[in-house]
């Protein structure tokens, strides 16, 4: 039997399929799996040994439809279902499986702040997608493969130790999910602990200016200078994740690191929280509630709309460099 499983973007959704990915090859090892996805987003499961085939597209899902129609999958596992999927199984014409996304109840969430969500992580809406073949969760984490060539030795490049150190996750999407530089800079400056900061060229100059907010400290900024996946191995070695509602949240929770999430204008009912089902207590959540505004959105917007944005500014640094300290504690 031969399956295509779906999912366009982005970091953190795609690692979010991986234990659907796992479920399958361990409980139907007669399955052989091909993924399709962004050729932007191929690093994160190219050296995934479970996926038999790995396929992507830049910009036009169409340039791939002919390759595809060769393969006569036996079923396409729809997991991101949304208007450019349903054309592709149109054009595909095989037997298709998705998931609820719940987007009407989601809707109310943000216009009407009235939650009624299921109790349910996305991952585990995911699992409905996979039942016509027999597989359910084994109620494991996510999983990422990281090659050789980008693991990096944090002691030979920044003479630190892994375990020792905590890494702050900086960059998002959208500007909403992104904490402030005065946040995480008053952070900084309450914490004892070496930091090393993370994320893309775009968050460069971010970084920069955080390290400036905070001379006395021993911070590094890696922003730019490493791929997504040499940024997971950092991760993967830290003591700790400070982050807010990121892909690196999500990658952290593969790696059983401890994680601290700062989260603005998006809520954890919306279902996309760390997914460690073995270990719950191994990451915490840090909202301002009570704010009429919140969520604004199911996924964010680069500033905020009401202009003031309380969802970020009003947290509590004390709270969260308590919580922060607390658990490198236990992982040093």
């Amino acid at each position: 039997m031969k399956i295509l499983i779906v999912r366009f973007s982005s970091i953190g959704d795609i690692v979010l399929t991986t234990p659907i990915i796992r479920a399958i090859k361990t409980q139907r090892p007669d399955v052989k799996i091909h993924y399709l996805t962004r050729k932007s987003y191929t690093p994160l499961l190219e050296h995934n040994p479970h996926i038999e085939k790995l396929v992507s597209f830049n910009e036009r899902i169409n340039e791939i439809i002919p390759e595809l129609k060769k393969e006569q999958y036996d079923l396409i596992v729809d997991l991101h279902k949304n208007i450019r999927t349903l054309r592709l199984k149109f054009a595909l014409k095989r037997p298709t499986s998705s998931f609820d996304k719940e987007n009407f109840k989601k809707w109310i969430l943000v216009n009407f702040k009235k939650d009624t969500l299921p109790k349910v992580h996305v991952v585990d809406r995911y699992f409905s997608a996979v039942k016509p073949l027999n597989v359910f969760s084994d109620q494991k984490p996510g999983e990422l493969f990281i090659a050789p060539e980008e693991t990096v030795d944090t002691l030979v490049q920044f003479e630190l130790k892994p375990k020792k150190y905590v890494t702050i996750a900086i960059g998002a999407q959208f500007g909403t999910k992104r904490m402030p530089e005065h946040l995480v800079a008053q952070i900084i400056e309450k914490c004892s602990r070496p930091m090393l900061i993370v994320g893309g060229p775009e968050d460069r100059e971010r970084g920069t200016r955080i390290v400036e907010l905070c001379p006395e400290k021993n911070i590094i900024n890696t922003c730019g200078e490493f791929t997504i996946m040499q940024s997971a191995s950092v991760v993967s070695q830290s003591a700790t994740l400070l982050t807010g509602d990121t892909g690196m949240m999500h990658i952290a929770a593969c790696f059983d690191v401890p994680i601290v999430s700062v989260w603005g204008n998006t809520v954890p009912a919306l279902g996309m929280y760390p997914y460690c089902p073995h270990q719950t207590e191994n990451y915490s959540i840090h909202e301002v509630t009570g704010l009429k505004c919140r969520p604004c959105s199911k996924i964010g917007f680069q500033d905020c709309p009401k202009k003031h944005f309380n969802c970020m500014n009003l947290h509590d640094v004390d709270a969260i460099v308590n919580d922060l300290e607390a658990r490198s504690s236990k992982t040093t």
